[in-house]
């Protein structure tokens, strides 16, 4: 098959057992995106003793999800849905923590020879610790073997603004006496303040939504989940947000996500869920995250 170019999916990656959980992790602790420690091997020692105290307790929120993120199948199925579209062009995927790999989306490229390389990084909004880890990562691996370009971020456009509202309505079921809340994975406030524009480029987008949205709903919110350890992490969180609606209903969206994963099925699925009954939420809706759904035409 004669492609004209690649398309490299790019995204963090996910477990489908225990071992590739501590793979995970290993990994993206030692990412310097996400751990900003500048000497490697403290770096390398302080995600070592993360990954030890971790790996347990999330494996127990694995099991509640069946012992595997879906992230992969979810990929796959789109990559297949991608592929029979535009048959003129190779998609792969390249994941940073687990399996596949950069490396192995290079080598299947350069199977068919092919030169011009686009990379989708699946975050519609930029972080330093998502897109920016992810493209360097494949920059890194590819060595100057191909001409490539960086699709930039999408999180304006209409067309994938307007999924993602068609995704809420239809799990409301066309009822209007729900307030929803765009959930996004937290970040320490000192990435930010280094010049991150993660949360600002999610409250623009939030901005748009509100704009669709604002009509059919009580309420159109934002608030970050996945906080951890001590320091200070953009607020509100999600905990904080759903105490607002007591004895009212609310829907969450995944704002930060194309794909399901650990955290869109667990995290907000299970954990939040519970929160959320505890506090006297009347009615609380998860949001699937677009999956095989996602277009070109969002990005474009």
């Amino acid at each position: 098959m004669n492609y004209k170019q690649a398309v490299v999916l790019l995204n963090m990656g996910g477990a489908r057992n225990k071992d590739e959980l501590k793979v995970f992790l290993t990994n993206m602790f030692n990412d310097n995106n996400i751990l900003t420690i500048k000497n490697d091997l403290f770096r390398s020692i302080i995600a070592s003793l993360i990954v030890f105290s971790r790996t347990d307790k999330a494996w127990e929120n694995y099991e509640q999800i069946g012992g595997k993120s879906p992230l992969h199948e979810l990929t796959d199925k789109l990559i297949q849905n991608l592929q029979s579209l535009y048959p003129d062009i190779f998609f792969t995927t390249a994941m940073r923590y687990t399996s596949p790999f950069a490396q192995t989306a290079i080598a299947k490229i350069e199977q068919y020879n092919i030169k011009d390389v686009v990379l989708l990084p699946l975050y519609p909004q930029y972080s330093t610790t998502t897109t920016k880890s992810s493209v360097e990562d494949f920059i890194a691996k590819a060595n100057n073997k191909f001409k490539i370009s960086v699709i930039e971020p999408f999180y304006k456009n209409l067309q994938y603004n307007q999924a993602i509202c068609d995704e809420i309505i239809y799990q409301a079921n066309n009822h209007k006496d729900y307030h929803i809340i765009f959930s996004a994975h937290g970040l320490p406030q000192k990435v930010v303040d280094k010049g991150d524009p993660y949360e600002t480029q999610l409250q623009e987008q939030i901005n748009i939504l509100k704009k669709i949205l604002l009509n059919d709903f009580l309420s159109v919110n934002l608030a970050y989940q996945s906080k951890v350890g001590p320091m200070k992490w953009l607020e509100p969180s999600l905990e904080t947000m759903l105490e607002n609606f007591k004895n009212q209903k609310v829907i969450i969206y995944p704002i930060s996500f194309i794909i399901d994963n650990s955290e869109t099925v667990f995290e907000l699925s299970i954990e939040y869920k519970e929160i959320a009954e505890k506090i006297g939420i009347k009615e609380y809706k998860v949001c699937r995250c677009l999956n095989d759904k996602f277009s070109l035409d969002f990005v474009l």
